[in-house]
């Protein structure tokens, strides 16, 4: 025990002595001139020399950080480091130590003058300091109170979120002007205001206060220098009787990048998630269907046995009812609901912004459980080529190359190429099907990208793409080149062609930066040709989308509104057996939207009218309504109305590969003779932020009802011989409650962990009964960690995800043989993915991973696979993994 004990107080002697140590060390930050990665190495090293205890050099920033002891001046490590070749604040390097560094180092040596010099110039002199805001009231409070404390020009930026000020330094001074800042609301460098002062601020101008600075989304720490102090020199009354003071003063910025990979908006009125980069390269992420696998708001149906595709549902509801738009243009719906989401490679997603329930009216009528829109690569500050080589241990490969570079200072260009292949006979549940289709892809798009606002107010954005894809499935040995009837194997074959040419272009005017126009075009061309058996399904898809948008204020920027008017055209021609089928569906619509922002709660109230030739006159109505009780609890109210017109071909298609008789109950509609879908959703959810372990952790719950008007039912239960299409008679609804809590235990380690509670129902011509593959429970445990940085910018990442899926209604089989029914409901089951990374530079990434750990499979994922054209087969019934444990292995390169 004394063992114990002196160990113990040995500790905290050693604690004491490091924590007297840090107290006596004083942090600076100083500019420094430098290009690259070796001047990073070669700045830091030379600081380390001349006796700093700790140097961190910022390429982007163009600062070195270091601490000092008091043995050590700041000038002595300025000193080295220009003895090294790099121009500082302080001091030059000589020509010729320059002109000796390797070409990839030689800087512009424009550097700017000492600012701790300057000032003591009485001279006007241009100065930079960060400054929190949101938006135009922000910016005049901001400017307005600058120049009440002296300065003659003050220009605030919100993309930067800094302050240019102009002054007189024999006038007033940064640090006045600042305090004068922080007096009217607003937090900055050196001065943070009161939360009294933060909390009376309009609700539109409530920024965050733990994350600053710039589009990274960086934490500003204020450093404080140290310095000893003894009897003999000046202190204030109240202090002069103390033998050893401190004297503080900040002294620099301290800038680090903490952007968290999934986070929701606090300034949306409506529940809007934003995904980036860093979330989507947890897991393989090969295409859209997989960049959700780390997500808990979404949930993704396993592949079909026979076709291979992937499903999205959210809200309880098939993906059909989301609105999945790509660069905010309408793009997985009508023929490519089915495989769409496998166009959309993972490695050109730039982020993805997904907002449950009802979203704005502006990007359209048919979004009733929300919105998933992707956003291309496309930003690049300088040249960019990544690439990107995927293979997994069953026959998979893939490969992607990005390259993102400025042309001239206003366009840019992007580059995106992507093809996949799957080679391998996979078959683990030995059933003589394969698991998944074998097939190759090829995708490419080039992205050119036009941005004067500045200056002429004027942006564009253009974009072309074209995608083949051809897919053989079925029994292992079908020969795609023989036809179905002249070969015992069955057999599957898609090939799909797709042609999609998009322009957004907007003006912004001068002097009312809140005031704009915008126009987006699209035209898309799909064609698919496939067979399932002996059964054949044929369509082609001609899409024109317009969408012009003007946005401006009624008297200030707390009065916000859009309006604006679209177009869309749907050509489609469909053949399925020997029916063959056309529709042209034409919608104009008009539109507005009004956004009204108090002191804690935003409002946004819109409505859509949309005159469709088929489906008649729509009006859509849609209400979001967020009220912040501090700036840490917020409340969230939703309500709207959607519409759409089902294509129950091409959204069906997994069950083509059985034995099912297609049967359309028709109702005087004129789509399929049936009318159109139409349902009301509403929502409520609360988010409260707080601190954990001293780190910031957030707790969100949110309860969601749709209630159908009008619905085509899909009918699985009249018969395992028959798919029935009608519309609804009755009820049918949906309710989703959804608890998720995001916290971090400790540095560089993030959990989070949800649960997810459905009930959906409808009432079917036979009762009222749970909507089939849907689980009433699902929970979800995400676990991500990375090690520290290492001085190449290297370090490992470990992430690892559990689903667990409760049981779920199956389609009633009971009319078939014994050994060919399923049961009522299947089992519960969970699935673990994990995947290790080594990024060992900034670019260079390695990664392992392995996807359904526990190796849970569907054992009877095909009905009768013995007699794949008898009465009894089906290939549609999957509610679980039909893979075992599969593993993969990819590389990342930038150039």
């Amino acid at each position: 025990m004394k063992l114990y004990i002196s160990r113990f107080i040995l500790g905290l002697m050693m604690l004491s002595v490091q924590f007297i140590s840090a107290q006596n060390l004083s942090k600076n930050q100083f500019q420094v001139k430098g290009n690259c990665e070796m001047c990073k190495s070669r700045i830091e090293t030379a600081a380390k020399k001349a006796g700093a205890k700790t140097a961190v050099y910022s390429v982007d920033l163009q600062t070195l950080t270091f601490e000092t002891d008091s043995k050590t001046s700041a000038d002595e490590v300025l000193k080295k480091v220009a003895d090294a070749g790099h121009d500082n604040e302080k001091f030059k390097s000589t020509d010729e130590t320059y002109k000796g560094l390797p070409g990839c180092c030689h800087y512009e040596r424009d550097l700017q003058p000492n600012p701790a010099q300057a000032h003591q110039q009485h001279a006007k002199k241009d100065n930079e300091f960060y400054v929190k805001g949101n938006c135009e009231s922000c910016k005049a409070r901001i400017e307005k109170a600058a120049k009440t404390a002296g300065a003659d020009s003050a220009e605030w930026s919100a993309e930067k979120q800094t302050v240019s000020l102009h002054f007189d330094a024999s006038k007033t001074s940064s640090d006045k002007i600042l305090k004068a800042i922080a007096d009217v609301g607003h937090d900055n460098e050196k001065y943070k205001t009161s939360d009294a002062v933060y909390k009376n601020l309009p609700g539109c101008c409530l920024y965050d206060r733990d994350i600053a600075f710039g589009e990274a989304n960086p934490k500003v720490h204020f450093v404080e220098e140290t310095k000893h102090a003894n009897h003999s020199e000046s202190q204030p009354e109240e202090t002069s009787g103390n033998h050893d003071q401190h004297e503080k003063k900040i002294d620099g910025v301290v800038v680090t990048g903490s952007k968290a990979a999934t986070a929701l908006s606090k300034k949306e009125a409506g529940l809007v998630f934003n995904i980036d980069k860093k979330e989507l390269l947890k897991a393989a992420c090969c295409n859209l269907s997989e960049s959700f696998e780390t997500n808990a708001t979404v949930d993704v149906s396993f592949s079909n046995a026979v076709t291979g595709t992937k499903q999205l549902k959210m809200l309880g509801l098939d993906q059909k009812y989301t609105s999945l738009t790509k660069e905010l243009l309408p793009e997985i719906r009508g023929l490519a609901s089915a495989y769409g989401l496998n166009f959309i490679p993972g490695r050109w997603i730039e982020s993805i912004q997904l907002t449950k329930g009802g979203s704005t009216v502006t990007n359209g009528y048919e979004s009733i459980t929300g919105q998933i829109n992707t956003e291309l690569l496309k930003n690049a500050k300088e040249p960019e080529t990544s690439l990107n080589i995927f293979a997994d241990f069953n026959g998979r490969a893939e490969a992607n190359i990005t390259s993102v570079s400025p042309i001239n200072d206003k366009w840019s260009q992007t580059f995106l190429l992507h093809g996949n292949g799957t080679f391998g006979d996979t078959d683990m549940n030995d059933d003589t099907f394969l698991d998944r289709p074998k097939g190759t892809q090829i995708n490419a798009a080039y992205l050119l990208n036009y941005n004067d606002l500045e200056k002429s107010g004027f942006g564009s954005h253009f974009g072309i793409n074209f995608i083949r894809d051809e897919r053989t499935a079925g029994q292992i040995g079908f020969d795609k080149n023989l036809a179905q009837d002249k070969q015992s194997p069955y057999g599957v074959g898609i090939d799909i062609s797709r042609f999609q040419m998009w322009n957004k272009t907007g003006y912004v005017f001068k002097g009312k930066p809140y005031q704009s126009l915008g126009w987006m075009n699209q035209y898309v061309y799909h064609q698919q040709d496939s067979f399932f058996g002996l059964r054949n399904y044929a369509g082609k898809q001609h899409t024109y989308y317009s969408n012009l948008i003007f946005e401006s204020i009624i008297g200030n920027t707390n009065h916000k509104y859009k309006a604006g008017a679209s177009f869309l055209y749907d050509g489609y021609e469909e053949t399925y057996l020997t029916d063959d089928m056309k529709r042209n569906e034409i919608v104009p619509g008009i539109f507005a939207e009004y956004t009204l922002t108090g002191l804690k709660y935003t409002l946004v109230a819109g409505a859509r009218a949309d005159f469709h030739n088929l489906a008649g006159t729509q009006f859509t109505p849609r209400l979001n309504f967020k009220y912040d009780f501090t700036p840490q609890t917020i409340l969230r109210l939703s309500a709207g109305r959607g519409f759409r017109t089902a294509n129950v071909f091409a959204e069906n298609q997994q069950y083509f590969a059985s034995n099912r008789n297609i049967q359309i109950l028709q109702n005087d509609g004129n789509i399929y003779g049936l009318k159109p879908e139409i349902a009301w959703n509403y929502g409520a959810s609360l988010q409260q932020e707080f601190k954990l372990f001293g780190r910031k952790s957030s707790l969100v719950a949110d309860f969601f009802r749709t209630d159908f008007q009008d619905q085509v039912l899909v009918d699985l239960d009249r018969s395992p011989q028959q798919l029935t299409f009608y519309n609804l008679e009755g009820k049918s609804f949906a309710n989703s409650f959804q608890t998720q809590w995001d916290f971090t235990p400790f540095k560089n380690f993030d959990v989070r962990l949800a649960y997810k509670y459905y009930d959906v129902q409808a009432d079917y011509l036979d009762g009222r009964r749970e909507v089939p593959f849907m689980a009433k429970h699902r929970g979800f445990v995400n676990l991500a960690y990375a090690t520290n940085k290492n001085d190449k910018g290297g370090f490992w990442s470990f992430d690892t995800t559990l689903n667990w899926v409760g049981k779920q209604r199956l389609p009633d089989t009971g009319s078939n043989p014994a050994e060919f029914q399923l049961p009522v409901y299947s089992e519960s089951y969970a699935v673990l993915n994990a995947q290790i990374s080594r990024n060992f530079n900034k670019k260079i990434r390695a990664y392992l991973g392995g996807e359904n750990l526990t190796s849970y499979y569907q054992k009877n994922a095909i009905v009768d696979f013995r007699n794949p054209f008898g009465n009894y087969f089906d290939g549609g019934m999957v509610y679980a993994p039909i893979m075992k444990a599969n593993f993969y292995v990819g590389l990342d390169v930038t150039f």
